[in-house]
């Protein structure tokens, strides 16, 4: 069963707004048995969306839409859809309730704009937007469906998570045709040409309708292995397992879960902390252990010693230290994972000093140089890392980098 994804607003093709909407989604419906296959722009012009709806609706079984189901005179896709599907706007009573009950608090927003909030196409299944004013819309032509929401991200998720999946649901249990199953792990510490001449013969003789993704970013190589219908998830294991013993040197993870998600797991598995001391990286370390849910379970805080002064006053690098080895070295970054670990009284801490650039950089410590120490019940490590030369890719390498380690050093005591 394929679906495809229309987003409709002048702003996401000016990029003016960032499409987050579309990868989100692409994620729940692969998770859900369903293939995305095709994602599709367009402009608030009722051309324009009614050309993508003919083309999505010509090659896929599902179609949703983003955007433009506000009240505004540039919101125009709830009157396109009545032209598009031949029908008329209509009161519905529970969608004016529904409005008046949201806006109880704020009745200045009760006016003759909000009111076309609650005209709704007549030949369509109304569901309710919990959180919004703009209400859930689906359509069905022929076999297929069309289901709308609003573009604002946390209203989409919340539609799609409590009314849109499950009637997708529904929809896929009396239209399935097959089942998708896709299988990841994480590789590092191999290139990706090397990686795919080890991985030569599998990808020879396994069958042509398995497809292999390789998916490299900061250092971190995903190996994606997907059915499309063709194999039952036993198979399926059976192939993927073999995957793993072929990248067994390298294997850092076998699920897709962000690497810093992974830290965290383990650390709550043992019921132990971590803080960071960072200074090239700026804190990117510290909001990636925090980015999601339940990290106070083992994220405890960091110093981010980004100038020398620093350092010393709140980490205690000496300052003969550093003009002994200078700030991008061993001997500091083991001092600052050390003192961080005391200070902030974590189990682990991981420290980062490195040369970032663009300037800065010398004949023994080229830009991209990152030194990274690791300081656990086990004692304090230290690994010098060069990770390119532009900025932002050396602080997300150091990052991945810092969490692989981490990962690595957690795994060996499980």
């Amino acid at each position: 069963m394929r679906a495809e994804i229309i987003t409709i607003g002048d702003e996401l093709l000016i990029g003016q707004v960032v499409d987050t909407n579309s990868a989100w989604m692409a994620q729940k419906l692969n998770e859900n048995g369903i293939e995305l296959f095709q994602i599709t722009s367009v402009h608030d012009d009722r051309e324009h969306i009614i050309n993508a709806l003919n083309e999505a609706f010509g090659r896929a079984d599902i179609v949703l839409t983003t955007g433009g189901l506000g009240p505004t005179k540039d919101d125009i896709t709830k009157q396109v859809l009545c032209e598009y599907f031949d029908t008329q706007l209509i009161e519905d009573t529970s969608v004016r309730a529904h409005i008046h009950e949201l806006y109880k608090e704020r009745p200045d927003v009760l006016n003759r704009l909000t009111a076309t909030q609650w005209l709704v196409p007549q030949n369509a299944d109304i569901l309710p937007n919990r959180v919004g004013s703009a209400p859930l819309m689906i359509f069905h032509k022929e076999d297929k469906i069309l289901a709308c929401m609003p573009g604002v991200p946390y209203e989409m998720k919340i539609a799609m998570e409590e009314q849109i999946l499950p009637y997708i649901s529904q929809f896929k249990i009396q239209n399935l045709k097959f089942k998708i199953i896709h299988k990841t792990l994480q590789v590092t510490g191999i290139p990706e040409s090397s990686l795919a001449i080890l991985l030569e013969e599998y990808e020879n003789t396994k069958p042509e309708y398995l497809h292999l993704a390789y998916l490299p970013k900061d250092g971190i190589i995903r190996l994606r292995l997907s059915s499309y219908g063709e194999l039952t998830e036993e198979e399926m294991t059976q192939y993927f397992d073999r995957l793993k013993d072929l990248t067994k040197d390298y294997l850092i993870a076998d699920t897709d879960e962000p690497l810093e998600m992974i830290v965290g797991n383990l650390l709550k598995a043992r019921g132990a902390t971590i803080a960071t001391a960072e200074s090239c990286t700026g804190g990117k370390l510290a909001s990636l252990l925090n980015k999601h849910a339940g990290s106070s379970a083992f994220y405890f805080g960091s110093i981010i010693s980004y100038d020398n002064s620093v350092k010393e006053h709140l980490l205690g690098v000496p300052e003969e230290m550093i003009k002994a080895h200078g700030v991008v070295s061993e001997e500091v970054v083991r001092v600052m994972a050390e003192s961080v670990r005391k200070q902030i009284g974590t189990d682990y801490t991981v420290a980062t000093s490195g040369i970032a650039g663009p300037t800065g950089g010398s004949k023994e410590k080229p830009v991209g140089t990152v030194w990274i120490a690791w300081a656990t019940p086990e004692g304090t490590t230290a690994e010098c890392f060069h990770l390119g030369k532009l900025r932002e890719q050396i602080t997300d390498r150091a990052c991945m980098k810092a969490l692989v380690g981490m990962i690595k050093r957690l795994e060996v005591r499980s």
